[in-house]
Order: structure tokens, then C-alpha cells, then sequence
């Protein structure tokens, strides 16, 4: 039997999430982007409701394209609120927008999002080794940093929670459990 994170449960969807993606270093701008946008527009719900609606929200975000979704005007955001494919939740579609905006703002300084997202752990994955789901942090010094910088730039729905979320999501922290399958393999992949 593999052993994996007791959070993954049985859900076809969530053990794809789990044995594919959740860990996996990301250096693309599009998919830290997403990732952004997804893990504000879980605030307050499940993980796993994103995670069935994540397709619906590629198509509604043209595929997540920062540049496309920075010139939503008031009709965009109107068109999203009547999508049941996503959360219509005006706050957080408001926040996709305005972050997509931001993180043009970035990558005119640094080049990429990349770049500049990947400072909070110096540009290599952080490899925990933790043994229980109780130890597991909900935020850190680092997310702690990571939110409050964001918000200054002028991000929203970006929490040190939600940046800790983002942070595990995308790979810049290795929180597979040590007696997960996929924690020696996130670790060989830092």
C-alpha cells in the first residue's frame, strides 16, 4: 500500500493533485499566477472544490494569461460573476484581476515572477521533514514576509496563509510528510 499525506483522503481528484502536482517546483510565470489566483479564490472553502472547478477557472481566466487578465474591464468581471463554473465571489475576482496587474508590475522590475516569488526561500525548494500532520505550519516567517511584501505592492487576498498555501502548491516548500511516497521524490527534484 503507498503511503501518502493522511490530507489527499480518497478523492480520484485530490490523489491526482497529490501524487502529480502539490510539491512539484514551479518556474512558470503562468502557473504561479494560477496557482495565486486559486489559492485566494479557496479562502474559506475547500481545497477540493477549487480543484474541481480549476478548469473552469482556466477557461473564465484565459488560461491564466497575466497580460490578458490585467486589461478586464467592469464587462469581464460582470461575465464572471455569472459563470457557476467558478466562485462569483466579487472580492476575489477583483483580486485576480489586480493581482494580474501586479504581477506585470514585477516582472517589469525583476523579469520574471519567478524571480522575485522564489527570494523567499533564495530560489531553492525548503525540504521539511515533518512526521505528523500536527506539525505542519498554517504560515511562517517567510509566507509571513512573502504576504506582507505582496501587500504593499497592492495584491490581494494574499494572506500568510494563503501565501503558505502557495508556497507548499507550487514547490518552495517540501511538506509531503517523511513517510509520503512523494516526499523523497519532491526532495530529488530541489
Amino acid at each position: 500500500m503507498t503511503e501518502r499525506c493522511a490530507w489527499a483522503g480518497a478523492d480520484p481528484l485530490y490523489l491526482k493533485y497529490h501524487d502529480e502536482e502539490w510539491g512539484v517546483p514551479v518556474h512558470d510565470d503562468r502557473r504561479l499566477f494560477e496557482m495565486l489566483v486559486l489559492e485566494g479564490a479557496q479562502a474559506g472553502l475547500s481545497w477540493l472544490t477549487i480543484l474541481r472547478k480549476r478548469e473552469n477557472y482556466r477557461r473564465a481566466f484565459d488560461g491564466f494569461a497575466a497580460e490578458t487578465v490585467a486589461a478586464y474591464a467592469e464587462a469581464d468581471i460582470g461575465r464572471l460573476l455569472a459563470d457557476p463554473g467558478i466562485v462569483r465571489n466579487r472580492l476575489k475576482i477583483e483580486a485576480a484581476v489586480t493581482n494580474a496587474r501586479k504581477v506585470l508590475e514585477i516582472r517589469e522590475e525583476f523579469g520574471t515572477f519567478d524571480a522575485f516569488i522564489w527570494r523567499y526561500v533564495g530560489s531553492v525548494p525548503r525540504q521539511n521533514a515533518w512526521r505528523s500532520p500536527a506539525e505542519l505550519p498554517s504560515r511562517t516567517e517567510e509566507s509571513d514576509r512573502m504576504s506582507r511584501d505582496l501587500k504593499k505592492r497592492g495584491f490581494r487576498f494574499v494572506g500568510s496563509t494563503i501565501c503558505y498555501s502557495f508556497m507548499q502548491a507550487v514547490g518552495m516548500v517540501n511538506d509531503h510528510l517523511v513517510d509520503c511516497f512523494r516526499h523523497g521524490r519532491i526532495r530529488r527534484m530541489g
